[in-house]
């Protein structure tokens, strides 16, 4: 992750410059830049009327467009990041998801928001962040709109024991070893009602000795920043760990987007799509399938 770029997706809503805050973050930690990007839908008489809060009025030519919207990025970016860490902006055009992902394949993470110009809801599927999720291999971090901005001090690190959930670790580690925070890995075990409390002791027992084993496996350079829990719980596995998050906030949940089932991250109801839309806090997605490359 060191000497990055940071692609940051905008729309030119309110909340999207909120990403931008975020990136900064990272910038900072990891020496990275950050490349404000707008994927461009063209819409021919109706141009002026969706980029009249750009600077753009009657009708305007496709190079005049583009040149408005690169002065208006680099404008947006510089009013909420510091312009030493700005790269040069990007313009995509089309549909945004795919322009999203095709321009981050050259960045090491992407940070969007979950709400945009478009107001889609984040309990429907079908929303350009949801996508972006879906097509891209990159990193990406979500901020959602209640996210609270904050340097980086408590880690929330989730798995289901699987090889896909521990794609994300070394993301995990890099950034405590940077920023010096803590790391919580957990792993949720669902009692059901049958389930006697000698049979969940046994199992709590077998899962922390694993977690141990992970720890010392993937974590070994900040071993003493993790501490390891079993979570037992009546909830499903992502309203554990959305309940977790919510009685002492992380400033970071990571997780992998494909987990033990081998589901794609946008399944319904797959934990890590459940927990990107459930979560205040930020949420790094990690794509085993991008390790794979």
């Amino acid at each position: 992750m060191e000497k990055m770029k940071i692609l940051v997706p905008t729309d030119f809503s309110e909340l999207s410059f909120k990403a931008f805050e975020a990136a900064g973050h990272f910038a900072r930690v990891f020496d990275g830049k950050i490349v404000p990007f707008h994927a461009y839908i063209p819409l021919s008489e109706m141009d002026s009327f969706y980029y009249s809060g750009v600077g753009l009025s009657g009708n305007v030519d496709y190079t005049q467009v583009e040149k408005t919207v690169e002065t208006r990025l680099l404008e947006v970016a510089s009013d909420h990041v510091d312009e030493r860490l700005l790269d040069k902006p990007l313009l995509g055009v089309g549909n945004p998801a795919h322009a999203v992902s095709e321009a981050a394949e050259d960045c090491g993470l992407i940070v969007l928001t979950t709400h945009g110009r478009t107001g889609f809801s984040r309990f429907l599927m079908g929303s350009v962040a949801e996508k972006v999720l879906r097509l891209t291999h990159t990193p990406v971090l979500v901020v959602e709109e209640k996210s609270v901005i904050k340097p980086i001090e408590r880690i929330l690190v989730t798995t289901d024991f699987s090889d896909n959930s521990t794609k994300a670790f070394p993301f995990a580690a890099q950034i405590a070893s940077k920023t010096g925070a803590e790391i919580h890995l957990i792993n949720i075990l669902m009692r059901e009602g049958f389930d006697t409390d000698t049979v969940i002791a046994a199992d709590v027992k077998l899962r922390e000795k694993e977690l141990g084993e992970m720890k010392d496996n993937w974590f070994s350079d900040v071993k003493d920043k993790v501490q390891t829990r079993v979570i037992v719980s009546f909830k499903s596995v992502h309203e554990a760990i959305v309940h977790e998050n919510s009685a002492s906030p992380y400033d970071l949940v990571v997780i992998s987007t494909i987990g033990r089932t081998g589901l794609d991250y946008l399944m319904l109801g797959s934990t890590a799509a459940s927990v990107v839309r459930h979560v205040t806090s930020p949420v790094l997605s990690i794509n085993p399938r991008r390790i794979e490359k």
